[in-house]
């Protein structure tokens, strides 16, 4: 059976997404953490902030995304300049080896601009996340589940890799360089039944989980662009704001900058999130596809 003893709770991978940052820094504080978190301290749980440097620039980054760094490949590189591929090694010798992890499990905690609401993102399908993330929908039936299992746990390039265990927290919407109160809260109660869910774990005392919905990621779509690749249409205003809701074929995605819609023409109904997501608009990402199913 698996049992979690060391918990790593991380925020700052990405240096303007500012709850994971003040859940740090309020857990770190034992009056704060009894207050937000007392359930913590059931377990060997250490706090992290991940970038520094781009914390401190409210950024999300000072070269290059953190998290996407820490695959094998790119941990063993010997020659780059990028601060972030340093940082990755140097957190990679503290939480892991990724080979070899130090904690039984990382919690990352991230916000998004997109309207997901209490997003827990999971990188395996197993027991032990399927009752996580069935228990979470118990306590927090507003909670969404995202399963990201497209390619094997370890080949994901997330710094929670780095855990034995690994999940993300994503909350929004949220501004970039802003913090909002409501969704400071929500990361506490999401991140206090992680932790009963844990502890009701490592001592076999969970209560029976039934099926509940989930998403499962398929794909990105990158926004319409001219020959020149530059943007030339816009999310649907049906679209926005619409995370997790279900999208049809012939429903419209875009609105060309001419005013012609582009409509959805693949077979499946599709399920979109990180809609809008600013830190993807660089890479030209209009949003990510999810299939809906039972778990």
């Amino acid at each position: 059976m698996t049992t979690i003893q060391s918990i790593a709770i991380v925020g700052g991978t990405h240096g303007n997404e500012l709850t994971g940052i003040h859940t740090v820094q309020a857990l770190r504080n034992p009056q704060l953490r009894a207050i937000h978190c007392p359930i913590a301290d059931e377990f060997a749980t250490q706090y992290f902030i991940a970038n520094p440097r781009a914390t401190k620039a409210v950024t999300r980054y000072i070269d290059d995304d953190l998290n996407r760094q820490f695959t094998s490949q790119r941990l063993s590189a010997q020659h780059s300049d990028a601060y972030e591929s340093g940082l990755a090694k140097m957190l990679n010798h503290t939480l892991g080896p990724i080979d070899a992890p130090e904690f039984d499990l990382v919690i990352d905690i991230h916000n998004t601009t997109s309207a997901m609401g209490p997003t827990l993102i999971v990188l395996a399908d197993s027991p032990f996340y399927r009752n996580m993330a069935g228990y979470l929908a118990l306590q927090m039936p507003e909670a969404n589940i995202l399963l990201e299992d497209e390619v094997e746990y370890s080949a994901h390039p997330y710094l929670c890799t780095l855990g034995k265990h690994g999940v993300m927290l994503e909350l929004g919407a949220q501004p970039q360089g802003v913090s909002r109160s409501d969704i400071f809260e929500q990361c506490q109660a999401m991140l206090r039944h992680v932790l009963h869910y844990c502890q009701l774990n490592n001592h076999n005392k969970l209560p029976d989980i039934p099926a509940f919905s989930a998403y499962r990621l398929q794909e990105t779509i990158n926004f319409p662009c001219n020959t020149e690749q530059e943007i030339n249409g816009l999310i649907h205003a049906n679209l926005l704001d619409k995370d997790f809701e279900p999208v049809h074929h012939g429903d419209p995605i875009f609105t060309l900058f001419d005013g012609t819609d582009v409509l959805w023409r693949g077979e499946h109904t599709i399920y979109p999130h990180f809609i809008n997501e600013a830190a993807y608009q660089q890479s030209q990402v209009a949003f990510a596809t999810a299939s809906k199913f039972i778990w």
